[in-house]
């Protein structure tokens, strides 16, 4: 795309930030405390935002670029620095990727079969192994090791599928954390976490015929670039462990992005 492609092109979706609202899972104490065991803390933003018309999905591409050429946006949509200040991201797209998340888990038996296929034991143990290297990280158990490694004994329990789950991928970031962190012998943090981010990320309704939880929230993984193709969000440089989840809420006009860049500092 152009820069006259761009001028254009017609813009829909106009956005305002919701500064009033706060990440309650990322504000309890205990959770702070266990983002700074796993070398998370400080390297998470959660921001929230309103937009001003009937979003579709089939229009995730027009909503993304809207949203990152949006004045308002740029002045307040917060990033990492290397050096650990955060600030505007100060470029404006010319470029978006919004990668279609599946997010359809409403239970967290998702994660039983930790336990049922022995990664886990009664109580919430994590089992142990030797310890691996993969990656910037280090494999010291067995459920990270079915996260990272493809030839592991236990990588096939959850699908290719299942694994796309945006349940999966919170807890998958939890478990391996930042660039120095300090891992946890039971898996209930873990599980914990991720059910209050996942419950507070994601809006349910009851379908009134089947009276089970439907999931009405879509969700993207983000990355944007200028019209340099100099890939500005969520950074420059590409890793596991650093992402934007932008959580739409269609009912609400409402999109949650859920940042995080990796690194070796913690920050308050």
């Amino acid at each position: 795309m152009t820069s006259s492609d761009v001028k254009k092109r017609e813009k829909k979706f106009n956005f305002m930030n919701i500064d009033t609202k706060e990440c309650q899972t990322l504000k309890n104490t205990d959770v702070k405390d266990l983002l700074m065991k796993w070398g998370m803390k400080g390297r998470f933003c959660m921001q929230y935002f309103s937009y001003d018309q009937l979003f579709q999905v089939y229009q995730k591409d027009d909503f993304m670029l809207d949203f990152f050429q949006d004045p308002v946006v740029m002045t307040t949509l917060q990033v990492l620095s290397d050096s650990g200040t955060w600030g505007p991201a100060g470029f404006t797209a010319e470029r978006v990727e919004a990668t279609p998340i599946p997010c359809s888990v409403t239970s967290m038996n998702f994660f039983d079969r930790l336990e049922e296929e022995g990664l886990v034991r009664e109580g919430g143990r994590i089992v142990k192994c030797f310890d691996e290297f993969y990656e910037d990280f280090t494999i010291s158990d067995e459920v990270r090791k079915m996260i990272l490694l493809e030839d592991s004994d236990n990588y096939e329990i959850y699908s290719d599928t299942e694994r796309e789950q945006f349940l999966f991928l919170l807890f998958q970031h939890l478990c391996l954390g930042g660039a120095v962190c300090q891992y946890e012998d039971s898996i209930t943090p873990y599980l914990d976490t991720t059910k209050s981010l996942y419950k507070e990320l994601v809006s349910v309704q009851k379908d009134p015929s089947t009276k089970e939880l439907r999931i009405t929230s879509s969700v993207f993984k983000v990355k944007a670039w200028d019209k340099d193709d100099y890939q500005f969000y969520p950074s420059d440089k590409d890793h596991r462990q650093t992402f934007a989840y932008f959580v739409i809420d269609p009912l609400k006009r409402h999109v949650t992005v859920f940042y995080h860049l990796f690194g070796s500092g913690i920050f308050t």
